[in-house]
């Protein structure tokens, strides 16, 4: 799946989070991501208000927590428990994005940076639930039209800041992203907004080709008069979900002085990487040595960075590239529930399955067989209908 953002009115941790609920992220599987983490003293109550009459989901946070400011390190350290291990992933990245820019900005080392605003529950709520309802609603590239800047100052630890607030600047140029004036006062986009694009890999431009399934609207904090202060979130199918044929390329390289162990971790990162899919398979090489080709299928908005990782991750000195036309079947998703767990259950046109990676997780919390968490889910989606 694929969401476009329309930051017009800026972007936020809970406008993000807010408009993936009202796509249909389930807000119990967030929870449960922001609660593996160990963090206490939050309640996430998302709950619909109207910003300049437009009707839109507030994620809201209520914090029992009076610390004024962490260290990035224990920020970090508390994104990195969360569960599953993609959803920690992000969280990490935009933790990082965040200590790195707040070092250079101060001219500290990473691990001396205490953040103050960004520092708090609501932090670690907004990027580890941003991740987890992504990976719930199984989105794989996020979009991002030109970001709405206010303009004027805002109050910090530090004083009275310009904006864009200094961090906010730093982030907005890491990314190359592409921005606007709202032509109001105030801040629209945060640190934790920007961070969080940044660590999906967000790429900005006009709305992709896709079909459209959901539109969502998250809501800011303010209501401010004559502009709806949210974020629109479009989700949408292209490729698989949609069905048809797309024009693909299948990568390839022969290895024979890599273990299997470092072919399981090429794997990996190549689908962390945006592959669609990727395989292995045995071959007898020159002079009768044994080895393997790894295959990686990969669309054109992915095959620069997709090749990258396999010639670095093998240390191969090439890979070959053949244009494929894949016919794919549309899928949809959804979610159902097992011992208070979400898991997604994937639908195509002659069947469904419970996706593993969702079953393991679930499995590992509740200390239960895998085959019986999968025979549990698929029970819970034949009472579903």
């Amino acid at each position: 799946m694929i969401v476009w953002v329309n930051p017009v009115s800026g972007i936020s941790g809970d406008m993000f989070l807010g408009a993936l609920l009202e796509l249909g992220a389930p807000v119990e599987g967030v929870r449960a991501a922001v609660a593996s983490t160990g963090l206490t003293g939050w309640t996430l109550e998302p709950r619909r208000v109207h910003r300049a009459g437009l009707a839109a989901t507030h994620a809201g946070v209520r914090v029992d927590d009076d610390v004024p400011a962490r260290r990035a390190a224990e920020l970090r350290a508390l994104v990195a428990r969360a569960r599953p291990d993609a959803v920690a992933a992000v969280a990490v990245a935009a933790v990082d994005a965040l200590t790195e820019v707040e070092a250079a900005l101060h001219g500290v080392r990473p691990e001396e940076v205490h953040l103050h605003e960004i520092g708090g529950v609501d932090t670690v709520v907004d990027t580890v639930g941003v991740a987890a309802a992504l990976h719930l609603l199984d989105v794989r590239t996020v979009r991002s039209g030109p970001l709405g800047l206010g303009a004027g100052t805002v109050g910090g630890s530090h004083g009275v800041l310009p904006l864009p607030a200094p961090a906010t600047a730093a982030l907005l140029a890491r990314a190359r992203a592409p921005v606007t004036s709202t032509g109001l006062p105030g801040e629209s986009v945060t640190p934790t907004g920007i961070a969080l694009l940044l660590a999906v890999g967000a790429e900005f431009g006009p709305v992709p080709t896709m079909t459209v399934q959901g539109v969502g609207y998250g809501a800011g904090s303010r209501d401010v008069p004559g502009r709806p202060n949210v974020l629109q979130a479009l989700l949408g199918a292209h490729g698989p979900e949609a069905g048809g044929h797309e024009e693909m390329t299948v990568l390839e390289t022969t290895v024979d002085d890599v273990s299997g162990e470092v072919l399981g971790h090429v794997l990996e990162r190549l689908l962390e990487a945006g592959a669609a899919d990727c395989w292995i398979t045995p071959a007898t090489m020159k002079k009768s040595r044994p080895g393997h080709v790894v295959h990686v299928l990969v669309a054109a908005a992915r095959l620069e960075t997709c090749e990258e990782v396999l010639l670095r991750e093998t240390g191969s000195l090439g890979s070959r590239r053949v244009r494929v036309d894949r016919r794919a079947l549309p899928r949809h998703f959804s979610t159902v529930e097992v011992g208070g767990r979400s898991i997604r259950v994937k639908h195509g046109p002659w069947g469904a399955k419970p996706e593993h990676d969702d079953v393991a997780a679930a499995a590992a919390a509740l200390g239960l067989p895998l085959r019986e968490v999968a025979d549990l889910a698929r029970a819970a989606l034949a009472r579903t209908g």
